[in-house]
């Protein structure tokens, strides 16, 4: 049987069908007509279904989007007459919503190359560069010390430094989203984020006794130059040479200072008996988190400036005291203790594990600032190149400042006829004790002294801005949501720090601050490094991270650096951890020995960061379907990726995977 026309169009347009067609297009339909019973069907159809379709171009502007012909059919006794169209403005497409959230989503990069590389090197270089290494390199053998030095540097140091900039800047995300790599590993993201967080409820502390040493130097003659102030106490001389038991009590202006007029530690009897925050002290916190927030509260744009100060003073600081440095009596003294070559020290194995720890800790590896940072960088950025640069700059930082710290030790020595041994110390003692009597005792020292804590403050204030930042980053990113809120969260973050932070300013808040730097970034941030080079290296796979870096510099990784990234550092990593476990001394500040609970809290704060990675996992393994194979396959395999689990094309299920490197 054969349908008529009018007969085949009844049976097929039963239902509304929308025509898309450039904004620049208008189309004419040409149907047949004849006269048939009228039944006013409307109906919507495709173009290509009429029998001619004529598109006169018109001048328009090149934006184009879709339109809708409506087609008014008429339908008749004898046939169908076209009567009308109207063109009507469709929803949106879904793709096209997609590509405006894409566009307001835009990740933001840093201003200029340069705001980076002082950003990182500004977290990099921070207070551990003056303390620590120069005390290291003068305890464990002068000049030789740098020989373990540089060897963990090459083999562990730059390796780590090197991957996570290349995983930060590869994924655009912070430390926990960057895990989409491997999801069962997401768990040491937030590991290094609670880690960050933890650091900067006594580091800020810090940089807060460096703002009340800097208001206090702006006087004729400093405080802590002599024995006659409202806290000294009887046992306050001008100098404490303890070789002999009747002054092993004695105690400098300096050192009482520090500790009966800035602390007032004398008004608490331990961890269990804090007192209330001290109000100049919280002044002084209140005053470096009010310039934390605003220096990250816009993100990089603000805080990529901020460096351009706070990054490169320290250096003019160093500098100009060191040139005056080397002028002083006994300078020269110093110095060459501080070179001077023992190569028996290598015999011992402590000098090679403080080495060790050394490097853990001071490129700020496993803090997730390097990989925040780097996610701001374009992805083309050549981030090879930075990690050389910037973990150079790092080690010759501190090297550098050891000239400086030890010209005024040898000073100090030769001004009080004591053995160097004696004014030698490392950590808060060192800058805030040793350091400050040596400056008080110059010409003009009040300028001296203003100099000096300035460059301790802009030493703090970058490496707490990075710390910040990795927590901010970190959440932000995972958490999407927040990312319109950025100047509220950031508020948020510096608050919550703010408030716990004023248990470190209390009459005992020396005691918390011990505690917290003892287990807060201890043991937990080795364990940290050792789980993300593991998850990178061997369930990610080395060759394809090495895949990844050829994608963004044009240069694959050479061959030192995968087996660095698969073997050497995961084995040295392992190696820290174990040692740190093995080697572990409960706290004590002096003479005082913390109790028992302290020490529970202490661990409980460490492991309460460590306890995410198996946490995570399991968590992770619980909520994807599937049987258990199934699930482990989606929790080591990129989500971009899942669609190869389903096809059974898992490559950690391979040898290959494990062998290649």
């Amino acid at each position: 049987m054969r349908l008529m026309p009018e007969e085949l169009l009844a049976i097929i347009l039963q239902r509304p069908v929308n025509i898309y067609l450039p904004s620049s297009a208008t189309s004419t339909c040409i149907l047949p007509s004849k006269a048939v019973q009228p039944s006013m069907l409307r109906e919507r159809v495709p173009v290509g279904l009429m029998s001619s379709v004529v598109a006169p171009e018109k001048p328009t502007s090149n934006t184009m989007s879709p339109k809708e012909v409506e087609l008014i059919l008429v339908k008749e006794q004898n046939g169908v007459q076209f009567t009308s169209t109207t063109l009507v403005a469709p929803n949106p497409s879904r793709e096209e919503e997609e590509e405006e959230e894409e566009e307001e989503e835009e990740r933001e990069t840093w201003g200029k190359k340069i705001d980076f590389l002082l950003s990182v090197i500004g977290f990099a270089v921070d207070l551990a560069n003056v303390w620590r290494f120069p005390y290291l390199c003068y305890k464990n053998g002068g000049g030789a010390f740098l020989v373990p030095y540089m060897f963990f540097m090459l083999i562990a140091g730059m390796p780590l430094f090197y991957m996570e900039l290349a995983l930060g800047q590869y994924n655009r995300e912070g430390a926990a989203g960057v895990w989409k790599i491997c999801p069962i590993f997401k768990g040491v993201g937030f590991t290094v984020i609670l880690i960050s967080l933890y650091v900067g409820f006594y580091y800020n502390v810090i940089i807060s006794w460096a703002l009340f040493y800097l208001f206090s130097s702006f006087t004729r003659e400093l405080p802590w130059v002599h024995c006659n102030n409202t806290w000294n106490s009887q046992n306050c001389s001008d100098w404490a040479d303890n070789s002999t038991a009747s002054d092993i009590y004695k105690a400098t202006p300096a050192q009482e200072y520090f500790e009966l007029g800035v602390l007032h530690i004398q008004d608490s009897k331990g961890i269990d008996d804090l007192g209330r925050p001290r109000w100049q002290l919280t002044s002084c916190l209140a005053v470096v988190i009010v310039l934390l927030y605003f220096s990250l509260w816009k993100g990089v744009k603000t805080s990529g400036k901020v460096v351009w100060i706070t990054a490169t003073m320290p250096y003019v600081v160093l500098t100009v005291l060191l040139l005056r440095g080397v002028t002083l009596p006994g300078a020269i003294d110093g110095i060459k203790a501080y070179l001077s070559v023992d190569f028996l020290r290598l015999c011992d194995a402590k000098v090679w594990i403080e080495a060790a720890t050394q490097i853990c800790f001071s490129l700020g590896v496993g803090f997730g600032v390097l990989i925040a940072f780097s996610s701001y960088n374009k992805f083309s950025n050549n981030c090879y190149r930075d990690a050389i640069i910037t973990s150079s700059i790092n080690s010759l930082t501190s090297f550098f400042s050891g000239f400086v710290v030890f010209s005024f030790l040898g000073y100090l020595s030769h001004k009080h006829s004591v053995a160097l041994d004696k004014v030698a110390r490392d950590g808060v003692g060192l800058v805030f004790v040793i350091y400050p009597e040596a400056i008080a005792t110059l010409p003009g020292s009040s300028v001296w002294a203003v100099i000096f804590f300035m460059m301790l403050l802009t030493l703090g204030i970058d490496s707490a801005m990075g710390g910040m930042e990795s927590v901010i980053t970190g959440l932000i990113d995972e958490f999407k949501f927040l990312h319109k809120h950025r100047e509220l969260f950031t508020l948020f973050i510096v608050m919550a720090t703010f408030l716990i932070s004023l248990f470190c300013v209390t009459n005992g808040g020396m005691y918390v601050f011990t505690l917290l730097d003892q287990f807060a970034a201890g043991t937990s941030i080795l364990f940290g490094v050792l789980i993300e080079a593991i998850g990178i290296a061997w369930f990610y796979g080395v060759d394809r991270f090495s895949d990844d870096i050829e994608e963004m510099v044009g240069q694959r990784p050479g061959r030192y650096w995968r087996l660095c990234w698969k073997f050497v550092s995961p084995c040295f990593l392992l190696f820290m951890v174990v040692v740190s476990f093995a080697t572990f001394n409960p706290p004590n500040y002096g003479s005082y020995m913390f109790p028992a609970w302290a020490n529970t809290v202490g661990w409980c704060l460490a492991i309460s960061s460590m306890s995410m990675v198996p946490l995570y996992a399991i968590y992770k393994l619980c909520t994807l379907p599937g049987k258990f194979c199934d699930r482990l396959a989606y929790a080591i395999t990129p989500e971009t990726e899942h669609h190869l689990v389903d096809n059974r094309e898992v490559r950690q299920f391979t040898l290959h995977h494990w062998l290649v490197v």
